[in-house]
């Protein structure tokens, strides 16, 4: 009995302690938990694409008394700025106490998903339906956006330089699109491809339409009628389709998932799941010892290139002219920082566990997950944060009482995937992945906890304070 208790006892000091985050958390957490993933849900489904994320983003920064930042500006601790890069992408900052010099505090997360793009020249008509060509966004199963109901949303430059935003298929009553998928009684020969191509790239085509113009029998006359509507709604025509952007995404909202009301379902909690929780932290800031910072970030699904995406210089030109209002450099304030990259982990499923190790792998409601490294297989594109930095991380959560665990994507040889982590420490930053565990990653329909997603917003938080 004696020598069972010691070993119990030596077992609790030793043995890490991996509970449930209920377990650990008192009753008004989990009040604030539940308020947290209210308000997080109101922003996911306003915010379906970059664009749209981005406008609420400023819309937030605003109300909380953010305002536009301007190079050679006079800043002093408390003030509140932000720069919006081309409508895709936003930083914000909270001047600290402390001096420039000593570095700031970034939380970077990406407000792109995967999604379905409308082709340059998209419309046209088959056997008098009216039909968009796509070309999809980011990596995705295309066999998962066959059959269910799609949004069309975005901008359109007109041929005079002005612009329309359209957004058709999230207000009641407004219709909705579909790519159209095969009946399993004429399938036979679909379902012998492997899965990879069970919809092919130039099969995921959006039908848009079947009606006719006035009933006329001219040739293309649905396609006609088509560009009628857009015309009559949106003053546009058929060229205009080649300065335009137009995302197709799931056109059903966020909702709460499970009898137990659990988890939030929706599209696009990669990586809007971090994004938000990132950018409440440093509004939610008030008096940082270091200058907090956010960065909304674009391009991540398709690799951070272009000027919204982190692989440009917008991030260094930001911390150059911030910097420079305090006679400081640029290249020593990075060097000086630390950053959180705020994206999401892949949780374990336990229908499919075999590509994940699982005593290195993320669980639902196990606490915001921290991603020492990414990248596949021989950490192939990582930044692999340094031992020290994950010290300072892990006594930084334990000390706020955040709930946390460890995670990496997949078993080794399995796959692997990568996050904007890496363009940051390339800057000479401390930077390690710290976001929620997803379920369902990339799909139309993902599925994240509660609890992770507030104490996710307790890490970055805890972070910039």
């Amino acid at each position: 009995m004696e020598k069972s208790s010691a070993s119990k006892e030596l077992k609790e000091k030793l043995f890490s302690k991996n509970k449930h985050t209920s377990y650990r958390i008192t009753a008004e957490e989990k009040s604030a938990s539940d308020m947290f993933a209210k308000e997080y849900t109101a922003f996911l489904n306003a915010s379906k694409t970059e664009r749209e994320a981005c406008i609420n983003a400023e819309e937030i920064l605003k109300s909380h008394g953010f305002v536009p930042f301007k190079a050679g500006m006079e800043l002093k601790a408390g003030d509140k700025i932000y720069r919006n890069n081309r409508g895709k992408a936003i930083i914000a900052a909270v001047i600290g106490t402390a001096p420039i010099t000593e570095g700031v505090r970034i939380c970077a997360a990406h407000i792109d998903s995967p999604r379905l793009d409308l082709k340059q020249n998209p419309l046209y008509e088959d056997h008098e339906l009216a039909l968009f060509k796509t070309h999809y966004y980011g990596g995705i199963k295309k066999y998962q956006w066959g059959a269910i109901p799609l949004s069309l949303h975005g901008v359109i430059v007109k041929a005079d330089g002005t612009s329309v935003t359209v957004n058709i298929g999230e207000d009641k009553g407004d219709p909705v699109f579909c790519v159209t998928d095969l009946l399993p009684h004429l399938a036979t020969e679909q379902m012998k491809r492997p899965a990879v191509s069970l919809i092919k790239g130039e099969e995921l085509n959006i039908l848009v339409g079947s009606l006719p113009f006035n009933n006329d029998e001219e040739s293309e006359a649905v396609k006609l009628n088509i560009m009628n509507i857009l015309n009559e709604k949106y003053g546009v025509t058929e060229d205009d389709f080649l300065s335009a952007e137009l995302e197709a995404v799931p056109a059903f909202p966020a909702c709460d998932v499970g009898l137990d009301r659990s988890m939030i379902g929706g599209y696009g909690h990669d990586d809007r799941v971090c994004a938000y929780p990132a950018l409440r932290a440093v509004v939610d800031c008030k008096a940082p010892v270091h200058t907090a910072v956010a960065i909304l970030t674009d391009k991540e699904e398709t690799g951070s290139d272009g000027n919204t995406g982190l692989c440009s210089s917008y991030l260094p030109y930001f911390i150059d002219d911030l910097a420079d209002c305090f006679g400081a450099k640029g290249r020593h304030v990075l060097s000086a920082s630390q950053c959180l990259s705020a994206d999401v982990n892949a949780a374990f499923d336990p229908t499919f566990p075999d590509v994940m190790e699982q005593k290195n792998c993320a669980y639902l409601n196990k606490g915001v997950c921290v991603t020492k490294f990414t990248g596949s297989r021989g950490k192939s594109g990582t930044s692999d944060a340094s031992a020290e930095f994950v010290g300072t991380v892990r006594r930084l959560l334990d000390s706020k009482n955040v709930v946390w665990q460890t995670g990496e994507l997949g078993k080794v040889d399995a796959g692997g995937g990568g996050t904007v982590a890496a363009y940051i420490a390339n800057l000479d930053v401390d930077t390690i992945d710290v976001g929620v565990p997803v379920l369902c990653m990339h799909a139309p329909f993902e599925i994240v906890s509660k609890l992770d997603v507030y104490m996710t917003y307790r890490a970055f938080s805890a972070f910039v304070e």
